[in-house]
């Protein structure tokens, strides 16, 4: 099974069980490729967000006119910041962002609940890291990535760039066989297996 692609300079698709790494600056503007991603070609999504609330992934589904009856959000900073929310079909809330188990866990729960061409973005690795630490971070990105393999979705994890030492990114990206470095222009450069 093959996903379509509609980012530029990637390729047209990418296999099921693949997983793509978006590396950006620490104020870039990501949302358009992450929507690009979600809104192609897919039967369900997931956003895992360790670093806007539910209430504004909800607000940039809408704007980037994505189909928010496929959607389920993960929230994971409403609680933490005293927000009550109630949980329903579409969107989960997790006490904390550096509760990395119950997102994994959350994760395995949209995958197995669902059929069909699933895709799911991380936002970010960057943000589990300041909550979590280095170590449970890999842990759970390892996690995650087997996940997506294991049930033929796909992923897109960010990363900023600005934040991180360059051992740490060189880590993250050898971990993805497939990268897109964007740069502060906001112009993006794949670099996918051929």
């Amino acid at each position: 099974m093959e996903y379509a692609l509609e980012i530029a300079d990637t390729p047209e698709s990418i296999p099921a069980g693949s997983s793509i790494l978006l590396v950006h600056p620490s104020t870039g503007e990501t949302d358009r490729i992450d929507t690009d991603f979600l809104k192609t070609d897919t039967d369900g999504l997931l956003v895992v967000s360790t670093r806007t609330t539910a209430r504004e992934v909800e607000q940039k589904l809408e704007h980037y006119e994505i189909d928010e009856s496929k959607a389920t959000i993960l929230d994971t900073l409403s609680a933490d910041r005293g927000y009550t929310r109630r949980q329903n079909e579409h969107i989960r809330y997790i006490s904390t962002p550096e509760d990395l188990d119950s997102i994994v866990e959350e994760t395995e729960r949209f995958l197995e609940t669902t059929e069909g061409k699933r895709r799911v973005s991380v936002d970010s690795i960057t943000e589990m890291i300041y909550y979590a630490g280095e170590e449970q971070t890999l842990e759970a990105v390892h996690a995650l990535l087997g996940l997506l393999e294991s049930h033929d979705a796909v992923g897109l994890f960010h990363l900023a760039r600005g934040v991180h030492d360059e051992p740490i990114l060189d880590e993250y990206r050898t971990m993805f066989e497939r990268v897109i470095e964007l740069d502060e222009q906001g112009d993006a450069v794949a670099d996918f297996p051929p």
